[in-house]
């Protein structure tokens, strides 16, 4: 009956927000953005009502009161987004076959000329003519949203019996514009004109997420940010000694207080991971460690209580539960047959792998299941590559691959073999084999269904993306996640957090690093009342205790130094030979240190027209002299695996691209990884060339001054982090003027003119070797470290030293945020 009545709630809850949505004025949408844009005071275009987002909330009601309203100016964003982005609008003719009416909104069934350009859950809009045809506006338009499609027939929404007034769903106006359209959708082979605005997809799962706050088991908790239960020390549950050894010797100080916080099962464990600090390998930690662990009264003075086994299996039954669990026991390892494209130095195959397939101990009564979410398929498909090659440990010490699915769209081909629709294929093409033409008499859609039911109800991990955690499939479960880790937490808005918590769960981590890359709000509006906010940094805010990994495996010190003091409070320290790791030969030469700023005294910004992006020329012809220097004297810096230009602005990117192209006559991603900021979230490089881009007499500096773009650009260096920038421009801001003049006072600071390969002659290099203060290390570290260091004297462990990279080819380019969102100035 609970299941019945949520799934009541959620469809109320659905058609309000679509309620809402449809009856809204776009010309009006349109119109709030233009004034907003030329007058950006915040009372403008209705955002009087809007409230700024709070640390803490007395009650539900205050919460929705809240967030409700900036959610809609967020929807608002996404529909002129798409007019910002089109020049020309493209429209397509359409005819209506049919119509139903159900609770107060019109069903129509359309045929449309190109249909398939159109997915379900995409808002268009309808209307009698083309917008932009003859003087006078349009008087019959509406919007409508896409129920489903089959073929070229489409099923809309719309709702025409008024336009909804301040988020009440009972003060409805009648409009003019809305009763027009009745005839039109009503009227079979009535024709008409429609235009794909957006889709809502993901932010209608957002909105039903935040309005079934009330129901979560642990709303208190989300609204007061303090943990009510103070009994949480009584439900501890505790590891085998084998596994309790293992995980201490295998974690730092830091990492092992994270641990060991989830084992407490407190409610919510919140983990910031600074760069370089271990955070994937803190998640495999915690999964070898929830995924095993027991509760507190199965032991007894440290001794695991004797727990009744059932009868040993016989030998065909284990063999037959083997090939459910590992079905390439019987043939090859699909992972083995899935090969890498070509140039991709980010596959791992796993021919020759050790882990042994799950096997299920009868002696397990209950198995906890976990849900592991991330916001971006790139971040996410980062924790599952790590997983398939370094498997978890169980109760006995033992490396393992566990029953995994990883579900959602654009999986990166590397963790293919255990993404949802390779494992229904695969399980179709087994039942083909047994059941002739089955496929043939109409079955297939039903057996993926039922295919797709049993892999998740098997799998003990399930990975998905935050919005992607609120499909129907998951609907479908025979029972819920007992825990659920969200990592990047710190990069999503808190409804997108809530998603993955309505599918039922007890304990909740929150991994992320409220100070790198801030979730993407498109509304200028939203983010000025503090949408953009994630749920961890509100709790964090709020005094809720978060748990830090402070020691740092990726840095040269002299890279770590000022980030470590600018935004962690001096908290981050230097693993264990991490200054030796990496030493570099080209830190003979103090220009190419592992940390410099080049101040290009004479450069210029430009706007390319009818972009919100900034380009600096001169940047640009500097950093290529100073790449061209770099590679002539050390080849084994010529790919893009070992080096990395990095831009706030994606106009910057491409100028950097196409220059590449026609100065070295070879695409740029042969050689060197070309990004913005945002696209480098979670990688690393041996060396990673900044481009400031901004450069002014008198203007601001934009979102460069985002301090935390400023910490992720800064931090995606192994060896040598070298800035280029306007010194003077940058100083406008305090952060900025912390880094040049920290640069200054380590004698780092280089200023440069024209023409640039001057800088690079020969003999100015000579005049910049640092004497005997560092020794040359040989060409070329390993592309991961794999090191054991000694175990920390306080904490009893040792941290494998991996760094997070995430050096898949192109794996997280089309995945991460193009910059320039929110509006640069």
């Amino acid at each position: 009956m609970a299941v019945d009545k949520n799934k009541l709630e959620e469809e109320v809850c659905v058609l309000r927000f679509y309620k809402i949505v449809l009856s809204w004025d776009y010309l009006r949408i349109l119109k709030e953005s233009d004034k907003r844009n030329h007058n950006k005071k915040s009372g403008d275009g209705g955002a009087v009502e809007l409230k700024e987002v709070k640390n803490t909330y007395k009650d539900v009601d205050e919460y929705l009161d809240t967030f409700e309203p900036l959610l809609f100016e967020e929807v608002k964003a996404q529909i002129v987004q798409r007019k910002d982005e089109e020049e020309e609008t493209e429209w397509q003719q359409a005819i209506v076959a049919e119509c139903s009416e159900v609770n107060g909104f019109h069903l129509p069934m359309v045929i449309c000329s190109d249909a398939e350009l159109i997915s379900q859950n995409d808002l268009l809009l309808l209307s009698t003519k083309k917008f932009g045809e003859g003087k006078q506006l349009p008087t019959t338009y509406a919007f409508a949203l896409v129920e489903h499609r089959q073929q070229d027939k489409i099923r809309l929404r719309l709702y025409l019996g008024g336009e909804i007034k301040r988020f009440n769903t009972d003060a409805i106006e009648t409009c003019p514009r809305l009763l027009n359209m009745l005839p039109i959708v009503t009227e079979v082979q009535k024709y008409f004109y429609v235009m794909k605005i957006c889709s809502l997809s993901t932010i209608v799962r957002e909105y039903v997420a935040m309005r079934s706050i009330s129901s979560l088991p642990f709303k208190d908790l989300i609204l007061t940010a303090s943990e009510s239960d103070n009994s949480a020390e009584d439900r501890a549950w505790k590891l085998s000694r084998p596994l309790a050894e293992f995980i201490q010797n295998n974690h730092n100080k830091s990492q092992l207080e994270a641990i060991y916080a989830g084992l407490s099962r407190k409610t919510f464990v919140l983990i910031q991971g600074p760069p370089g600090t271990g955070k994937t390998q803190t998640i495999l930690g915690l999964l070898s460690a929830i995924l095993h662990a027991t509760p507190a009264r199965v032991h007894s003075k440290g001794k695991l209580v004797g727990v009744k086994r059932g009868p040993e299996l016989p030998i065909e039954e284990k063999y037959n539960h083997w090939e459910k669990a590992s079905p390439w026991l019987s043939s090859i390892n699909p992972r083995d047959m899935i090969m890498p494209i070509n140039g991709d130095d980010g596959f791992f195959p796993t021919s020759g792998n050790e882990l042994k397939p799950e096997m299920v101990n009868s002696s397990r009564k209950y198995r906890v299941r976990v849900l592991v979410c991330a916001p971006s398929n790139s971040a996410l498909d980062e924790i599952v590559l790590r997983l398939l090659n370094t498997g978890i440990r169980d109760e006995n010490d033992h490396a393992y691959n566990p029953k995994i699915v990883r579900i959602g769209l654009k999986p990166h081909h590397s963790v293919q073999a255990v993404s949802m629709d390779y494992l229904v294929e695969q399980k179709l093409a087994g039942v083909d084999s047994q059941s002739g033409d089955k496929q043939k008499q109409g079955g297939v859609a039903k057996d993926k269904d039922s295919i797709r039911a049993s892999i998740l109800d098997e799998a003990v991990i399930v990975f998905s993306t935050l919005s992607f955690s609120g499909s129907t499939l998951f609907s479908k479960l025979n029972r819920g996640f007992d825990v659920v880790v969200i990592d990047e937490a710190a990069q999503a808005v808190e409804p997108a957090t809530l998603v993955p918590l309505a599918n039922g769960c007890k304990q909740v981590f929150l991994v992320g690093d409220p100070v790198q890359l801030p979730a993407t709000v498109i509304s200028p509006v939203a983010t000025k009342f503090g949408y953009g906010m994630s749920l961890f940094k509100r709790l964090q805010m709020a005094g809720y205790p978060v748990q830090m990994l402070k020691t740092q495996y990726r840095m040269n010190p002299e890279i770590r130094s000022f980030p470590s003091r600018e935004f962690y409070n001096e908290a981050l320290e230097d693993g264990p030979d991490v200054e030796e790791q990496t030493k570099r030969s080209w830190h003979k030469f103090r220009c190419f240190g592992p940390f410099c700023f080049f101040d290009i005294h004479d450069g210029k910004e430009s706007q390319p027209s009818g972009s919100g992006s900034w380009v600096n020329i001169d940047e640009v012809e500097f950093v290529l002299a100073m790449y061209s220097k770099l590679v002539s004297r050390y080849p084994e810096l010529k790919v893009s695996s070992r080096l990395a230009i990095i831009s706030p602005y994606r106009h910057q990117v491409k100028l950097f691209r196409e220059k590449f192209r026609s100065t070295f006559g070879v695409e740029s991603d042969k050689v060197v990884d070309i990004n913005t900021v945002d696209g480098f979230q979670g990688r690393e490089k041996d060396v990673a060339i900044f481009s400031c881009v901004r450069a002014s007499k008198d203007k601001g500096i934009g979102f460069v001054a985002d301090f935390r773009r400023m910490n992720v650009g800064i931090t995606r260096a192994r060896a040598s982090v070298l800035v280029v920038g306007s010194a003077s421009t940058l100083k406008r801001d305090d952060h900025w003027k912390n880094l040049v003049e920290s640069a200054e006072q380590r004698n780092v600071l280089f200023k440069v003119s024209k023409p640039y390969n001057d800088f690079f002659s020969e003999a100015n290099l000579k005049s910049m070797e640092v004497k005997e203060s560092m020794a040359e290390k040989p060409e070329g570290p390993p592309e991961e470290m794999d090191v054991d260091v000694p175990i920390d004297a306080n904490a009893g462990s040792a941290e494998q030293g991996q760094p997070e990279d995430n050096d898949w080819g192109d794996a997280g380019e089309g995945e991460a945020y193009e910059g320039d969102f929110g509006g640069e100035d």
